[in-house]
């Protein structure tokens, strides 16, 4: 047929076809090695296979590694994220305003002398909205700081916070619950349960406070804004596609009117008048 038909043999070849099943089977194998983790192909033609699926292991090997599949040698043991509720996922922001973090960080001056921290950030946007710098910060300096904010970025949902005495004051509390703000209380002692505002406050300690000496109280306030309005607005964040999470919005400014020639004798922007208008002619 070739030499019938003038082409070289080499261009003949055979096509495989692929079975109607295949992207199936792929989407599935695809599916329970994101449930299953820690199993490997031949466990995963187990499970198939106990699913009624007539599948070969080889098969499966295949689809395995054209999606790059594989099994990590060693895994961290990790805790479940029970909620108060007792569900087994902890509640996750889905917009702005719909899950806030607070907590504290200490701190000294040069003195010796303590300094206190209170971060509050937004879980979903990760943009910082305040740090409060203070010698002593109680419970009714934490209720000052939010209805600052509540004022300024409007109330949200939930907030969320470990068990210290200053969130879960008495008045604290019912304040909350009367502007219906759910409060959500990690475990005692599961600080990964609040893990967004642990990793900014580990973000802060390591690119500011290891690397500053602050003689005074106002000198830390000076500073500490400063670098919260930087990471806000020009610090890349992993999580958000190495963007800020709240990247300033400013108008570019108009560039100066050139005239190389000399010929209209404009110096400025400002000298300019009637130009460009039908007034006088």
């Amino acid at each position: 047929m070739c030499r019938l038909a003038g082409q070289p043999r080499s261009t003949q070849r055979y096509r495989a076809r692929g079975r109607f099943d295949e992207e199936q089977l792929r989407g599935r194998i695809v599916a329970l090695a994101l449930d299953y983790g820690a199993y490997g192909y031949r466990m995963l033609a187990g499970l198939l296979r106990g699913e009624g699926l007539l599948v070969n292991h080889k098969r499966v090997e295949r689809i395995w590694r054209q999606e790059g599949l594989k099994v990590p040698r060693r895994q961290p043991k990790r805790r479940r994220l029970w909620s108060n509720d007792g569900s087994c996922v902890r509640l996750r922001a889905q917009r702005p305003n719909h899950v806030w973090s607070y907590d504290f960080v200490a701190h000294r001056t040069h003195d010796k002398r303590v300094l206190k921290l209170l971060t509050v950030m937004d879980e979903f946007t990760r943009e910082c909205l305040a740090i409060k710098v203070a010698r002593r910060l109680k419970s009714q300096d934490v209720k000052e700081q939010l209805c600052e904010l509540f004022l300024r970025r409007g109330l949200p949902e939930n907030i969320r916070s470990d068990n210290g005495p200053e969130f879960t004051a008495k008045k604290i509390k019912e304040w909350l619950a009367g502007l219906g703000v759910q409060t959500q209380f990690i475990t005692p002692g599961s600080p990964w349960e609040n893990g967004y505002i642990e990793s900014f406050n580990g973000k802060l300690r390591f690119e500011l406070l290891n690397r500053e000496i602050f003689d005074t109280l106002k000198e830390a306030e000076v500073v500490v804004e400063s670098w919260r309005r930087h990471y806000n607005t020009v610090r890349p964040h992993s999580a958000l596609r190495w963007r800020p999470p709240a990247p300033e919005a400013f108008a570019p400014a108009d560039p100066p009117l050139q005239d190389p020639f000399g010929k209209l004798g404009i110096s400025s922007p400002n000298s300019i008048s009637g130009v460009g208008t039908t007034n006088g002619g």
